[in-house]
């Protein structure tokens, strides 16, 4: 079976409403692949498949045989998060996404999914588990190379998000894609609600205070290279070793500052941890991880910022 895919692009949607505010409107591929400070970038992505991957957020795309990039839309907001999907594991390399004051609202509250009757993944989880998030297959993803539900019954790990519903809130449909299972790996329950449940807490404090960003800049996932790999569950889904985040702040003045999250997959929870235990700066991730983060940046930026000392960084994040 041939494995690699081609994704058929998505009609691009609709940006902010004329009239609004230019913070309230999503950067564009354009103004993205030629950053504010606009110098040589040697390791930037090609972009011709698609402009979407000048994007900041996205790292280096790896572009195996096995892997497809997911780019999600939502009406008003225009790219929701992507994805890079490895088809021979079923399972991401990472999700990426940003956060703006034009998307980091809070129309929809997951609790609503409870009542949602004319959802059938929603009313399936509340009829099976008794509370209605919509979990559900990738329906951009085949059969053969994505996950399902019931995957996830009966084993000792719950649905992680990789981009978690609180992240999403801006509008209902923005939120049902955090439930596709490609943005979903196996957590333990002491990770899922521990201090992996604190380190998006803080990153969505960040995404949410004007004075803080004017975009941020989110990369997460779980290592699933075979060496970082802690288990397969009983229908060969990767548990990944550890997880981690990748997160890189424009502020309002244009200036950059960048930080990671690395923690190892265990079942000790160490909720409420100082998260500076886990910080590490972007170079460091990416030894660990082998994955290329921020590579859009121009080369001076991005040197810049991804070598910055874990002391700096903690100032810097009021960590």
């Amino acid at each position: 079976m041939n494995l690699k895919l081609k994704l058929i692009p998505l009609l691009l949607l609709a940006l902010l409403a004329a009239g609004c505010d230019d913070d309230d409107k999503l950067p564009t591929a354009n103004t993205q692949e030629k950053p504010a400070d606009n110098g040589t970038n040697t390791n930037r992505n090609p972009i011709s498949e698609s402009t979407d991957y000048a994007r900041l957020e996205f790292p280096r795309l790896k572009g195996d045989e096995n892997s497809i990039v997911l780019v999600r839309r939502v009406p008003n907001y225009g790219i929701n998060y992507a994805i890079e999907y490895d088809c021979a594991k079923r399972t991401q390399r990472w999700t990426c996404w940003q956060w703006y004051r034009g998307n980091s609202g809070r129309a929809w509250n997951r609790n609503n999914w409870d009542y949602e009757k004319d959802n059938p993944w929603a009313m399936l989880n509340m009829s099976t588990h008794g509370w209605g998030d919509p979990f559900q297959p990738d329906p951009d993803l085949a059969p053969e190379v994505r996950t399902d539900l019931e995957e996830y019954y009966g084993i000792p790990y719950q649905r992680g998000h990789i981009c978690a519903s609180a992240d999403r809130l801006n509008s209902k449909e923005a939120n049902e894609q955090t439930f596709y299972l490609s943005n979903i790996m196996p957590q333990s329950s002491a990770l899922n609600t521990g201090i992996w449940a604190d380190m998006e807490n803080k990153v969505q404090e960040w995404a949410r205070d004007d004075s803080f960003r004017r975009v941020l800049y989110a990369v997460k996932g779980g290592t699933i290279d075979d060496n970082n790999i802690r288990a397969y569950t009983v229908t060969g889904m990767v548990v990944p070793r550890y997880f981690f985040m990748a997160l890189l702040c424009e502020d309002n003045q244009g200036q950059y500052k960048a930080l990671a999250f690395w923690v190892e997959h265990t079942s000790q929870n160490k909720k409420g941890d100082a998260l500076s235990k886990y910080v590490l700066n972007i170079h460091q991730l990416e030894e660990k991880t082998g994955i290329d983060f921020f590579c859009n940046l121009p080369d001076e930026t991005e040197q810049k910022v991804e070598n910055t000392t874990k002391e700096q960084i903690l100032i810097d994040w009021k960590i």
